[in-house]
């Protein structure tokens, strides 16, 4: 009756560990997820920002005094 319970207890406990690891399981995904459409959405800002005429000629004139122009 012993060696039962003990092969009961050590099942019951690798079980509890499988559950407890399984309610992670998605969180990298959702996390990379999460970073990727941040990035997506910081890059569309981005682009709208830099179509702007103001921040153009603004680049247009720090190539032109790097360049010597």
């Amino acid at each position: 009756m012993g060696r039962s319970r003990t092969v009961v207890a050590s099942t019951a406990a690798r079980l509890r560990a499988v559950h407890a690891r399984a309610g992670d399981a998605g969180m990298a995904t959702a996390e990379y997820a999460i970073a990727t459409l941040a990035a997506v959405g910081f890059a569309g800002v981005l682009v709208v920002v830099l179509k702007g005429n103001e921040v153009k000629s603004l680049l247009t004139g720090i190539v032109r005094q790097a360049l010597g122009g």
